[in-house]
C-alpha cells in the first residue's frame, strides 16, 4: 500500500509518539488553517508500477512505432520487468563482476549466487541447483549427460512433446559422441503416450526427458513419468516453466530427479533470443555427476559466515577426465536478474503473476474458441495453447502483424491451420478482446 514510504503504520506510530504528536497531521499545524489543504488530492486513483508504464508506453505510441501486442510463446515471453532489477543490475559491483575466484573478495557475487541457487531449488521442489547454466535448451542437454553418468546408461528417451528447439540442442550435444535418442512420441490429448514410454524403457535408459508445461503448454502427469523411469531404473528429467511453478505442483515433489529450464520469464527481457539463463536442481546425491559451479555457505574459526565455491566440476579446476561439463561459467548476471526478480514479487506475488498468467490465458482461449478456432488437445494447460484457426497460419499471422499483433507461433508440425499462443500478466482484457476481433477479420478474410 504504501511502497515508497519504507516504515509500516507500528513504526510510524513509534515516532510519532517519540516526538508527542498522535497523528501526522499534527506536525502541520502551523500552516494557517485558511490556507491548509482540507480533504484528498483532485488526483486518480494510484497506479502499480505494470500499470504505470503501460499508460507511459501508450503515449509513446502516439508519437511513434511501438512494439507489436505479443501473444506468442514457445519458450521465450513478454513478462513484466519491474524497473529495479535493471536499477540493481547495473550497480557497477554485479555489472563488472567475472567469475568470484578469489572467494575471500567476492563474497557479495557469491552470496547473490548461493541465495539464486536456493530460490531455484525451493522453485524446483529440489534439495540443491547450480549457479546456473548458459539457457534452458544447453541445461536440458547437460541433463541428459549427467543421467548418463549417474546411471552409467548411454541412452535417453524424449519426449515428442519437448520444445523442438530443445531437441536440436540434445542432439547436438548427444549425438557426436555416439549417444542414442529415441523419441516417445505424444498421445491425441498431446500428452506423453505412457504404454510408448513403458514399451522403450525395455532397451534401457538413463532418463525420460519431459517438458511440463510441454511445449503444447500441456500440464504432463509427472508422477506417472516418474513411476516408468523408476520401473526401468532410469532418472527422470523435467524442463520446467518456472512461473508455471507459481500454479501447479513443483516437479521435485512429483518425483523428477533432475529440473532444468529457461529463467527469461524471471526478470529477463525477449532480447532475440538472448542472453538468457538456465537452470539445474537436482537431489544431493547427484550433486557431483551435476556440471557448473555450486556456492556454499560456511564459517570461518571466528564464527563468521562466509561464502564459497563449494562444487567446480569443469576441465579447468580438476583433470579433465573427472569434468562432467566444459560449461565456462554460469550466466550470472541473468542469474542475478531472476534472483532480484524474485525477491521482488515474494512468493504471494509470484502466485498471482501465475495466476494472472492462468485465467487469462484461458479467457483467451475460450474468446478465441468463440470466434471459430477449434481445440486441438483437451488436457489442462496454464499460459499457452495450440488452436486449430480457419485458414492457413502462416496468411493469419501475416494479417495480424498488420494489424499491430505479434500473433502465436504457427506449428506447422500439427497442421498447416495450427497455431501456439501464449498469455502473460501483461495483457489487458482490452488487449485481448482487441486481438480475438482482428483474429477473427483475419480469419474471415483467408477462408
Amino acid at each position: 500500500m504504501n511502497r515508497f514510504v519504507p516504515n509500516c503504520k507500528t513504526l510510524r506510530n513509534r515516532m510519532l509518539s517519540e516526538i508527542g504528536v498522535k497523528k501526522v497531521e499534527d506536525l502541520f499545524t502551523h500552516i494557517p488553517e485558511q490556507v491548509r489543504m482540507k480533504g484528498l488530492l483532485n488526483l486518480p486513483a494510484a497506479m502499480s508500477e505494470m500499470e504505470l508504464v503501460r499508460e507511459y508506453s501508450r503515449l509513446a505510441c502516439t508519437n511513434t512505432s511501438a512494439g507489436l501486442v505479443c501473444f506468442r510463446g514457445a519458450g521465450s515471453y513478454d513478462h513484466f520487468i519491474p524497473a529495479a532489477v535493471d536499477s540493481i543490475l547495473t550497480r557497477s559491483e554485479f555489472f563488472t563482476a567475472y567469475t568470484p575466484y578469489q572467494a575471500e573478495v567476492s563474497q557479495g557475487t557469491l552470496q547473490a549466487i548461493f541465495e539464486y541457487q536456493t530460490m531455484i531449488a525451493r522453485l524446483c521442489g529440489t534439495e540443491a541447483a547450480n549457479a546456473g547454466m548458459y539457457d534452458g535448451a544447453s541445461a536440458t542437454a547437460e541433463a541428459a549427460l549427467m543421467a548418463m553418468r549417474v546411471t552409467g546408461v548411454d541412452r535417453v528417451l524424449v519426449a515428442g512433446s519437448l520444445n523442438p528447439s530443445y531437441r536440436e540442442v540434445i542432439e547436438t550435444y548427444l549425438v557426436p559422441g555416439g549417444f542414442q535418442i529415441n523419441e516417445i512420441p505424444f498421445g491425441p490429448d498431446g500428452l506423453l503416450d505412457p504404454d510408448a514410454a513403458r514399451a522403450l524403457m525395455q532397451g534401457g535408459a538413463a532418463a525420460i526427458m519431459l517438458q511440463s508445461p510441454n511445449y503444447f503448454g500441456l500440464v504432463e502427469n509427472i508422477a506417472l513419468a516418474s513411476e516408468t523411469a523408476r520401473a526401468g531404473n532410469a532418472l527422470l528429467v523435467v524442463v520446467a516453466d518456472p512461473i508455471s511453478l507459481g500454479v501447479i505442483k513443483a516437479p521435485g515433489a512429483l518425483g523428477a530427479d533432475i529440473v532444468v529450464g529457461d529463467g527469461q520469464p524471471l526478470g529477463i527481457p525477449m532480447g532475440y533470443g538472448g542472453p538468457y539463463a538456465g537452470f539445474l536442481a537436482t537431489s544431493t546425491a547427484h550433486l557431483r555427476k551435476m556440471p557448473g559451479r555450486i556456492i556454499g555457505r560456511t564459517e570461518d574459526r571466528a564464527g563468521n559466515v562466509g561464502f564459497v565455491m563449494t562444487l567446480q566440476t569443469r576441465e579447468q579446476h580438476i583433470r579433465r577426465e573427472k569434468a562432467t561439463s566444459n560449461i565456462c561459467t554460469n550466466q550470472a548476471l541473468m542469474a542475478l536478474a531472476n534472483a532480484v526478480y524474485l525477491s521482488l514479487t515474494g512468493e504471494a506475488g509470484f502466485r498471482e503473476i501465475a495466476s494472472q498468467c492462468y485465467h487469462k490465458a484461458h479467457y483467451l482461449e475460450a474468446g478465441l474458441v468463440k470466434a471459430g478456432a477449434r481445440r486441438i488437445f483437451s488436457a489442462p494447460f496454464v499460459r499457452e495453447f495450440a488452436l486449430r484457426l480457419p485458414g492457413d497460419a502462416f496468411e493469419i499471422e501475416a494479417r495480424l502483424v498488420s494489424a499491430g499483433f505479434l500473433p502465436g507461433l504457427p506449428v506447422p508440425g500439427l497442421g498447416n491451420d495450427a497455431m501456439l499462443f501464449a498469455v502473460t500478466e501483461k495483457r489487458t482484457r482490452e488487449e485481448m478482446d482487441a486481438f480475438i476481433g482482428a483474429v477473427s477479420k483475419a480469419c474471415g478474410e483467408v477462408r
